[in-house]
């Protein structure tokens, strides 16, 4: 079985590696850009995510390049205490949950799967056309350097983004991801260690939000790498230049008085290196990802909100159901059917939960019905509602404890 797969991020190179790993080595990777740069910030890997690396194999060369978060805290614009929970092992997963920056998380799969494919990742490719042959085959065309290139395979995956060029030749129709009118602005910052030094934070409501986790331990000087992301609903438009840089002051400036006990928000923003810009955007759900033996996967297929930090997990699900259906179905139909009966119902439930705020509702609640703050949460947001909110996105997402740790493995049997 031939097959093609266009992008060459988290989920692509996730699919390279699965479907390597499931016995099908017939495969090549195409990605528009010339060079794998590497470039990004930070991304949580949550246990589900962890789960499927370990069992590919490539767990322990990426473990090494973050850190496992101890607890999930969220707080108010105020710097009031929310809920808290613990995070990776220390909830009961079998697997950790790992924040991680997103370039060398690429760059890690990218020589992982170099080095188990049979041929080289094409790079400097830029898809303009997919096509079904009358053999059932598939034909993609793409524009390089040297001219246009085809190359025809049995299956096409679809691994190239929100801004999909598969998608697009497949719904022609569909325009531009719809934008929530908020917008965000995200960075990596030396700073020093707060709270366990271990504790991802975010603080906020619907209206304005600061997020942040460790990507490194702390150094000698009690100072670490964070990655942030400070989010307000803005004017603007949705066809803004995303990956803009912008100066760090006059965001550092929108979260003045954001100065916590424990954390300095607009003092972490202002000594960032760099901050991009771009809105928050997802796309809307698709009736179908499969047309011919062309499907989509990760965020090409199912773009969401990053409430709940699970896109760059999802893609790994994706990747690694996708090799275990195609490896195991009678036939090439009957394994991209049941990969698609397997992975879109739920990522249409889940994109859903995330356009509610996902877990992050929380934080929407304590605004809501104490915007001043308040003397005890339980009087608020009652414990039993936090601990449903939390656990409602955990089933829908896909990894609550127990479910997660006795799901039947996804790798093929030798």
């Amino acid at each position: 079985m031939r097959i093609i797969i266009i992008g060459a991020g988290i989920g692509g190179l996730a699919a390279a590696i699965s479907l390597h790993e499931a016995g099908l080595r017939d495969v090549v990777v195409y990605e528009r850009s010339a060079r794998i740069r590497g470039l990004g910030v930070g991304i949580n890997l949550l246990p589900h995510a962890l789960r499927e690396l370990t069992e590919l194999g490539v767990a322990d060369a990426i473990t090494p390049l973050g850190v496992a978060p101890s607890t999930l805290a969220y707080f108010t614009r105020h710097g009031q205490a929310i809920w808290s929970e613990p995070r990776g092992v220390a909830a009961g997963y079998r697997w950790p949950q790992l924040s991680v920056h997103r370039g060398r998380l690429q760059l890690a799969l990218r020589d992982l799967a170099a080095a188990r494919l049979a041929e080289p990742l094409r790079l400097g490719h830029r898809l303009t056309a997919v096509r079904t042959n009358p053999d059932g085959t598939e034909t993609a065309v793409f524009a390089t350097d040297a001219g246009d290139v085809e190359a025809t395979a049995d299956v096409i995956i679809g691994a190239d983004g929100i801004h999909s060029a598969v998608r697009a030749q497949r719904h022609p129709d569909e325009g531009a991801p719809p934008w929530s009118g908020l917008t965000l602005w995200r960075g990596v910052t030396r700073i020093p260690s707060f709270l366990d030094g271990r504790t991802m934070i975010m603080a906020g409501d619907g209206e304005q939000k600061f997020v942040a986790y460790p990507l490194s331990a702390p150094d000698a000087e009690g100072r670490m790498l964070v990655n942030f992301i400070a989010e307000k609903r803005v004017g603007g438009t949705a066809d803004a230049d995303w990956n803009r840089a912008v100066d760090a002051a006059p965001i550092a400036a929108l979260f003045d008085g954001w100065r916590f006990d424990w954390l300095d928000v607009p003092a972490a923003i202002a000594a960032s290196e760099e901050i991009l810009e771009y809105p928050m955007v997802d796309r809307d759900p698709l009736a179908q990802w499969t047309v011919g033996r062309t499907t989509l996967l990760g965020d090409a297929a199912h773009a969401m909100y990053p409430n709940g930090s699970n896109g760059g997990s999802q893609a790994i699900l994706d990747a690694r159901t996708l090799a275990f259906h195609l490896a195991t179905a009678p036939g090439i139909d009957e394994g991209l059917a049941r990969y698609e009966d397997a992975r879109r119902p739920a990522m249409t439930a889940l994109l859903a939960g995330t356009r509610a705020t996902g877990p992050e509702r929380v934080m929407l609640l304590a605004a809501e019905r104490a915007p001043h703050g308040f003397d005890d949460i339980d009087a608020v947001v009652p414990r039993a509602e936090r601990e449903r909110i939390a656990a409602d996105y955990k089933s829908a997402a896909g990894f609550l404890p127990e479910t997660l740790n006795e799901r039947a493995s996804l790798s093929v049997p030798a």
